[in-house]
């Protein structure tokens, strides 16, 4: 990458934000199913969970349309109860909380660190009441939360452990894949994720019971997926066991993943050294940047979030607002849970009973950071940032 210090014109095209980078061999896979007609649940998506599986090191990855599925299907497959509560960070997007409400539990709100925004553990403790079944940490941005310390309070108290990796495809903590910890975990491969099927998510766990309830419950409740059923061994007629969900994955979206998931580890490295490059190229202005990688642990690299200073002298609409004007597309993650009406009517909740998920979640912008980005585009958002000092 070249010195983004010069003076840089204001690039001619918009820079979209977390644009994925999609290649030849992921239109030939696409097209290849389009070509055998099979566009719905089949042989692909099959062939990705097994992948999924291997890579995460689990024993069972289960292809879902959505990681809001894999979630809200994560929250019912434990046995999730009316009356049960479940702690979520304060900062996070509003499907982590979502599930829970839908399978029928309390969420209650943890406040996060504000160093690494993710859950804070002595706030977790804090909520832990006779009623809590279980905690849903959230790996923001691609960094692992402290899972040894986390898993260890939770089986003090008889917890369970739902982990939302939906930043965090390549995150380890302590040499173990985020997603394996926890009873399960949900991933997404939304079109702004690491690894994309467009829309898609998947939930991953080594317990056999629960990986068959999900694939039950993804598929209306029938006991025979559509691939087992017109297969060519015949068609084999299928009960209703329970009432499901229509949150399956199709073929079309998979044979993208297999792609991707061919490319993970090298799509890693070039964020990485994206994410390095803001960070020695923004160090000098009003802004906090993201904190460093701790030790023993692998950055998943998925969001790139500065949050302005008080001493900028910019509100962060004004500060996205520049951006904008000079052609680069930012994104928000998050604002607090506390910040939206149905929850604060709902739930009472307030933003000033959570004051770190709050102080971020009012003044955080998230850089472009996508394998698809050339040096030329990420000069440019260094440029357009430093710009909006005077720098």
């Amino acid at each position: 990458m070249n010195n983004p210090m010069t003076s840089r014109a204001k690039r001619e095209n918009y820079l979209v934000f977390g644009r994925p980078l999609i290649s030849e061999d992921e239109i030939a896979e696409v097209v290849d199913s389009l070509r055998l007609a099979w566009l719905g649940t089949g042989p692909k998506v099959a062939r990705f969970e097994e992948d999924m599986a291997a890579y995460k090191k689990v024993k069972h990855a289960v292809a879902l349309n959505s990681c809001t599925a894999a979630l809200h299907l994560g929250c019912l497959a434990v046995g999730l109860q009316p009356g049960d509560e479940v702690i979520v960070p304060a900062l996070t997007y509003c499907a982590t909380v979502n599930a829970v409400i839908h399978a029928g539990a309390t969420p209650i709100l943890a406040d996060i660190d504000p160093a690494t925004q993710n859950i804070c553990l002595e706030a977790v403790a804090a909520k832990i009441t006779p009623r809590t079944r279980a905690i849903l940490p959230v790996h923001f941005a691609g960094r692992p939360c402290e899972m040894g310390p986390l898993m260890a309070l939770a089986e003090r108290h008889g917890l369970m452990v739902i982990e939302d990796c939906a930043h965090a495809i390549e995150t380890e903590y302590h040499g173990k894949k985020a997603g394996s910890f926890g009873i399960c975990g949900a991933l997404s491969f939304y079109v702004t994720k690491n690894l994309t099927t467009g829309e898609g998510g998947m939930i991953l766990t080594d317990d056999d019971a629960l990986a068959a309830r999900v694939k039950i419950l993804a598929l209306q409740g029938m006991s025979k997926d559509a691939w087992r059923r017109f297969s060519d061994d015949g068609y084999q007629h299928y009960d209703v066991v329970e009432a499901g969900f229509k949150y399956n994955m199709m073929d079309l979206q998979a044979a993208i993943g297999l792609c991707q998931l061919q490319k993970v580890e090298k799509y890693w490295l070039r964020r990485q050294a994206i994410w390095e490059h803001y960070r020695e190229n923004l160090g000098d202005l009003p802004l906090s940047l993201p904190a460093p990688v701790e030790a023993n642990t692998r950055h998943g690299y998925h969001v790139f979030s500065v949050l302005l200073a008080r001493e900028s002298g910019l509100s962060r609409d004004q500060f996205i607002a520049g951006l904008h004007k000079q052609n680069i597309g930012v994104g928000v993650h998050y604002r607090a849970l506390t910040e939206y009406s149905v929850y604060q009517d709902r739930y009472d909740w307030k933003p000033e009973d959570y004051p770190a998920a709050m102080t971020v979640g009012r003044s955080t912008v998230s850089l472009p950071l996508s394998a698809a980005l050339q040096d030329e585009d990420v000069e440019d958002v260094v440029a357009a940032v430093r710009a909006q000092f005077g720098r």
